[in-house]
């Protein structure tokens, strides 16, 4: 690499996982009663820290993306900024960062939505990027109740974005997230985990 310049970095991880599923169920750190009692928490920081795990995460994430259709990728705030970031440079995409509220400047659209403990909103810029007559794929690390995805659907359509899918690494069975996400594919990587 020459000197004042940063350079491509272009080379493939070599990988000792064939699939995702492989890297989930390797490198997942179960944590018990967190973040309460009788929950057993999955862990994703060691797979995102593992160059293999990060690597065949991606490749999966990144293929059922293209496959929907994608042209930006949204990343929900905040571990699908690190994932829907991966996701969009693997694909040569823009990522759309969607944040939680009072993190942008003004001026911004926004969506307020119900948690099972309270009220949280979205938001992305209402200037210098466009979105209307895109078509978005969510990114996410965890489908739990589905709230936080589905307002970031109704946040992008209400701009104009047509959302194509979901793609998420983890999923919570029993809370009903995903018949929540209804009108768009939705692919889950620890569907076999």
């Amino acid at each position: 690499m020459e000197h004042g310049t940063l350079g491509r970095r272009d080379h493939q991880v070599s990988n000792r996982y064939a699939t995702a599923h492989e890297a989930l169920t390797d490198l997942v750190r179960l944590v018990p009663d967190f973040p309460s009692e009788g929950i057993l928490f999955e862990d994703l920081t060691p797979v995102l820290a593992s160059p293999e795990g990060f690597s065949i995460i991606v490749d999966e994430l990144a293929a059922a993306a293209k496959g929907m259709g994608a042209e930006i990728i949204g990343g929900l705030d905040a571990r699908g900024f690190l994932l829907g970031s991966a996701v969009a440079y693997k694909l040569g995409q823009g990522i759309l960062a969607i944040r939680k509220k009072g993190k942008l400047p003004p001026p911004v659209h926004t969506k307020s939505y119900s948690l099972e403990y309270g009220k949280a909103a979205l938001e992305i810029p209402a200037s210098g990027i466009e979105v209307e007559g895109k078509k978005v794929v969510l990114v996410d690390d965890v489908l739990a109740t589905g709230g936080t995805l589905v307002a970031a659907h109704d946040l992008l359509e209400k701009c104009g974005a047509e959302v194509v899918g979901y793609v998420v690494v983890l999923e919570v069975p029993g809370l009903g997230g995903r018949d929540r996400l209804a009108g768009a594919p939705v692919v889950v990587l620890n569907e076999q985990y």
